[in-house]
């Protein structure tokens, strides 16, 4: 059993951010907190990006604190540039992230106002844990009927090989979803596919003015509102809407942005809508947006009825122990630098507060 003041769950933006203010507070790695990641190496979500999303493509991407990101290609892929800088990051503060490691639960550990990590390399107990654990690894697959009777593939953005897979050159390929990632795929696949097709529930807005601070700070708003009433969070981009790039006019010009309400079921060769219209397809990609991942929070109990965690900050309502970070209204690059600082100092209180409350070990008893 290792004890430690803080476990750190996930080590992409949030988890790095996070780390980096337990250390500056005096915090130190691998002793009084632990920072576990199950991915195969630095870099977070963002290693498994596709090969086109090049960095130059990436938007609003922000640096981690107290190490700026200088000097990148925006040609190379996104996934080395990230992924070696998240690597230096973690050399410079000495973090010492521990990976691959699985965390399967996380508990109360039944005595001691402390917690139990269980992981698939050995137990640690904390008296807090910030879950920064992301989307990526799970990624939502609508259920649509017919999805068994379909012969051609089915993809998802976390599979996204890039455009020149054979699952898209000079095939017939519908696209699923309203938002960023969609769109980027569209723009790719539609110069290798034979036809395209853009499919979505809702009308995509697009957003033809700048998007400064103040509009941030409302769109961000908007989606801690859900949060606080205990809801399962939005993206920010379903408040923002789509930024209208010159190259998105273009496509929506040309036709390869027009957009196709929901088909109703698959088919065997392609997709049917409830009016009795087809369309052939040869792949489906469903670019449908990640839940939040955090089943392994499940024995605490932090749902609300909703579906969601409420939080008061980054502390979840029910169990001021834990905290979430890139969660709902923090899930940005900047969004979990700010929520990391703010985990922090209130974990800070926390530990303070329970020193004060414990029992003093007098001469005579030690």
């Amino acid at each position: 059993m290792n004890d430690v003041a803080v476990v750190v769950v996930g080590a992409g933006q949030a988890g790095l951010s996070s780390a980096y203010h337990l250390r500056r507070t005096g915090l130190v790695p691998g002793a009084d907190f632990v920072v576990l990641d199950h991915s195969p190496a630095p870099g977070g979500a963002w290693q498994f990006r596709w090969p086109t999303l090049t960095y130059g493509r990436v938007h609003g991407m922000h640096a981690l604190p107290g190490m700026e990101l200088t000097g990148a290609d925006p040609g190379r892929p996104s996934a080395e540039v990230i992924g070696e800088y998240f690597a230096a990051y973690e050399r410079a503060f000495a973090l010492r992230v521990r990976r691959p490691v699985d965390v399967r639960e996380v508990r109360d550990a039944g005595g001691g106002g402390r917690l139990l990590v269980r992981t698939s390399q050995g137990d640690w107990t904390a008296r807090a844990v910030i879950n920064a654990t992301g989307t990526w690894d799970r990624p939502f697959w609508p259920r649509v009927p017919g999805q068994e009777l379909f012969g051609g593939r089915q993809l998802h953005t976390a599979q996204y090989p890039g455009p020149r897979s054979d699952a898209f050159v000079d095939r017939r390929v519908v696209v699923v979803g309203g938002g960023t990632s969609a769109v980027q795929h569209l723009l790719e696949i539609a110069e290798v596919a034979r036809e395209t097709l853009w499919v979505t529930r809702r009308p995509p807005r697009f957003r033809s003015d700048s998007f400064g601070e103040e509009a941030g700070r409302a769109a961000v708003a908007l989606v801690e509102e859900r949060v606080r009433e205990g809801l399962p969070p939005r993206s920010v981009v379903s408040v923002t809407g789509l930024p209208m790039t010159e190259q998105v006019r273009r496509a929506r010009e040309s036709g390869v942005l027009e957009r196709h309400p929901m088909f109703a079921r698959l088919t065997e060769d392609g997709v049917a809508w409830a009016d009795g219209s087809r369309a052939p397809a040869d792949t489906v990609l469903w670019a449908t947006g990640f839940r939040p991942v955090i089943d392994h929070l499940a024995p605490l109990r932090l749902r609300e009825p909703g579906g969601g965690i409420r939080l008061e900050g980054t502390r979840a309502s029910r169990d001021r122990r834990v905290h979430l970070v890139g969660y709902g209204p923090s899930a940005s690059t900047i969004g979990a630098n700010r929520a990391g600082r703010a985990a922090v100092r209130d974990i800070r209180s926390l530990l303070a507060e329970r020193d004060r409350e414990a029992p003093a070990v007098s001469p005579a008893a030690v």
